[in-house]
């Protein structure tokens, strides 16, 4: 009955925000930069933040009262980059970077251990602890929004980590309480279909939001699982593999920038969901929508692959790590294919 309601909720809330932005003509996907064009040139209501935000506040409890203005405050970084108000990307990783030590004072949530004895010595000491954290919510975040550029794929994505994280529990019977993930994952179910369909797309202000509060549940089960699976416990590197591609995407944008002397916070059109979007179309003569769809299920297939074999190894830190190379050498590799075949420098 929970779930039927969840979705009613969801259903309405998403209609209604669609509708008052359309007529409103406020945060209209109006594509102020040539990369933000790139795939669709369509106006769509950038509401997918906006309808999680409302739905995540409805059904979090009293308790996360102060959650929910960080979340808002997040939310609305987001919104003013989408509107073009804060076009500087230093300016808005700055706003990041208050508002996340500002969430890690209140929350106390910290990574506290990578399973590397030297390196867990220093997460010891609070501040290394404050700036660990918070390098890794800047990463995962920013990762988020680079990523987010295809139809399904970062709504997609999320929404099979919640689903995984949801399925681990279960199945391993680990105390961890899971009832605002399923809040989550119906949640973006709903809005995976209206993106799915081009009703709606996240924005900055989704891809920011969506991805912080993933990334402070995943820390949270990270941190609270006490319950060992046979002898061993689960590894963080678990963790690791559910976000190795948004936070890939990052660092590996910021390097292949940084070699071509342009300021890593430059947007252009040479990420790897963008490369794929253009074999997809000229190999296979789609149209841009079909093209731009199919590239984010194709991406996010491969990382179900991933995401499966992770959890099929989830004590084992040493064949976590080895799926983690095994993603990047893939990522790369199929990353310079696209750019020689797409004939693109």
């Amino acid at each position: 009955m929970f779930e039927i309601y969840v979705i009613f909720f969801t259903l309405i809330t998403t209609i209604l925000t669609n509708y008052i932005l359309s007529k409103t003509r406020i945060l209209i996907d109006k594509k102020y930069l040539a990369h933000k064009s790139f795939l669709t040139k369509n106006e769509t209501p950038l509401s997918g933040g906006i309808i999680f935000f409302l739905l995540v506040c409805f059904f979090l409890p009293h308790q996360f009262d102060i959650f929910k203005v960080i979340f808002f405050l997040i939310l609305l970084v987001g919104i003013l980059s989408d509107l073009n108000f804060i076009s500087s990307p230093v300016k808005r990783i700055i706003l990041q970077v208050i508002i996340i030590l500002i969430f890690l004072y209140f929350s106390q949530t910290f990574i506290s251990s990578i399973k590397l004895p030297l390196f867990d010595s220093y997460l010891e000491n609070i501040y290394f602890r404050y700036v660990f954290t918070l390098l890794c919510f800047l990463i995962l975040i920013n990762g988020s929004n680079f990523m987010d550029g295809a139809n399904t794929l970062a709504i997609g994505y999320y929404l099979i980590i919640a689903g995984v994280i949801i399925y681990v529990v279960t199945k391993y019977e680990l105390n961890f309480d899971q009832h605002y993930l399923k809040v989550i994952f119906l949640t973006l179910s709903i809005i995976f279909i209206f993106n799915f369909f081009g009703k709606l797309f996240l924005g900055d202000s989704g891809a920011y939001l969506i991805s912080f509060i993933i990334g402070y549940f995943l820390i949270d089960f990270a941190n609270a699982i006490s319950a060992s699976i046979g002898n061993e416990k689960v590894s963080p590197y678990f963790v690791a593999c559910l976000l190795w591609y948004p936070a890939y995407e990052n660092l590996f944008s910021i390097i292949r920038k940084k070699i071509k002397n342009i300021s890593p916070t430059e947007p252009d059109n040479k990420h790897f969901h963008q490369l794929l979007f253009i074999f997809i179309k000229k190999k296979f003569n789609y149209s841009g929508d079909i093209s731009n769809t199919l590239t984010g299920l194709i991406i996010n297939a491969f990382n179900l692959l991933i995401f499966i074999n992770a959890t099929n190894n989830i004590t084992q830190t040493k064949n976590l790590l080895l799926l983690i190379l095994i993603s990047l050498l893939f990522y790369n590799s199929i990353y310079f294919y696209l750019l020689k075949i797409n004939k693109i420098n």
